[in-house]
């Protein structure tokens, strides 16, 4: 099972890294389950990831309960609503963009109401 975990893991972390280039393709969930899987399958791996010095403080964060800080949100919703228009004008079609709108809604609800804000 550890085996399994530490696979998953991986590929999470693969997949979160794309993210962090491809629009629409998440980073934080990805990180977020890399970080629960390494957590169960390899300590190495999950201190590794929490050390890491690109994006180990905000997992740091989050698992310890402290949130997400103002800017980090700011930031991230600029970026996701800035991908998300790009997108829906390259679309082209009035349901997917509204689709995307609706995506974007429940994202930015999600995180504005629900993820702890730290100050």
């Amino acid at each position: 099972m550890r085996f399994l975990y530490n696979v998953v893991g991986v590929l999470a972390v693969v997949l979160g890294v794309l993210g962090i280039f491809l629009p629409l393709l998440p980073t934080t969930p990805f990180l977020l389950l890399a970080s629960a899987c390494f957590a169960r399958g390899s300590v190495r791996m999950h201190n590794w990831l929490r050390t890491n010095p690109v994006f180990g403080k905000y997992l740091r964060d989050w698992e310890d309960g402290r949130g997400l800080p103002v800017r980090g949100k700011v930031v991230i919703l600029l970026f996701m609503w800035g991908s998300m228009g790009y997108s829906m004008v390259r679309v082209g079609s009035p349901s997917l963009a509204a689709m995307l709108v609706l995506i974007g809604l429940g994202v930015t609800v999600y995180l504005v109401r629900f993820v702890p804000t730290r100050r």
